[in-house]
């Protein structure tokens, strides 16, 4: 019973982040005179899916299997907007191309990028932002936004 009310809460919980980022996407598009079509809300829903860095490409094909209507540089367009308006961001992780992440509110991780797969693990380390605020305050630095990416090879790819 406690693991069926879990899910629901999850569920909940990512239905109501749902309709969240569909409102922040509507009012953005509408500010800026765009219309919220049905195209735009069904990129928005398979990024929102997702539960990985992007690229246009990627999302593209996902998007293509389910909607062959909708094409690339619409996805693109699509992707951008959701940047200017906050729900994403783009990221570039040394391969060439732009990645999108869902932004999640005020919460911060980091990046462990392999770069014989390109497999994006994120994590958490209180420790490490501890001590980048240590070595600001050393250096009477005022940080107002950070990103740590470590690029080596994850452990499949270690191994080969």
């Amino acid at each position: 019973m406690r693991i069926l009310k879990t899910i629901f809460n999850m569920v909940c919980c990512c239905q109501g982040l749902t309709m969240d980022l569909q409102k922040v996407l509507t009012e953005y598009l509408a500010q800026k005179g765009l219309k919220n079509t049905s195209q735009r809300k069904i990129i928005l829903q398979e990024f929102l899916d997702q539960a990985s860095h992007l690229s246009t490409e990627e999302l593209y094909l996902k998007v293509r299997s389910k909607h062959p209507g909708i094409g690339y540089a619409t996805v693109h367009r699509t992707l951008k907007l959701f940047a200017e308006c906050g729900i994403a961001v783009e990221r570039n992780f040394g391969d060439g191309q732009g990645r999108f992440e869902l932004i999640h509110g005020d919460e911060h991780h980091d990046h462990l990028i392999c770069n014989r797969c390109g497999m994006i693990i994120e994590f958490e380390n209180p420790q490490i932002e501890k001590l980048q605020e240590q070595v600001a305050d050393l250096h009477n630095f005022v940080i107002e936004n950070h990103r740590l990416e470590l690029y080596g090879l994850c452990s499949e790819c270690v191994g080969k």
